[in-house]
């Protein structure tokens, strides 16, 4: 079961809420983080924004060998084929 803290904050004349220092260091928020803010019937709701999947999949596959430079070496044998081709 997800245990829940309600904290009460107040808001300022411009509108901020400061999110208090537990909640912030549970949740990884650090200066600069961009989050969420839902009207969820009635309540507001802040969430961290998830990471877009390409991000949390880096590094997950082993760094050799590199795939791009294989590509790449695969292109400039396939132009050299076509320049021969082209010459004869």
């Amino acid at each position: 079961m997800e245990s829940r803290i309600v904290r009460q904050v107040k808001v300022s004349a411009k509108g901020w809420v400061v999110i208090p220092a537990a909640l912030r260091r549970r949740y990884g928020l650090t200066p600069g983080t961009i989050v969420n803010i839902e009207d969820a019937g009635g309540k507001i709701v802040i969430s961290p924004k998830e990471e877009a999947s390409y991000k949390r999949a880096r590094g997950m596959l082993p760094a050799e060998p590199s795939l791009t430079a294989e590509l790449l070496a695969e292109r400039a044998r396939d132009r050299e084929r076509e320049e021969a081709r082209i010459r004869s």
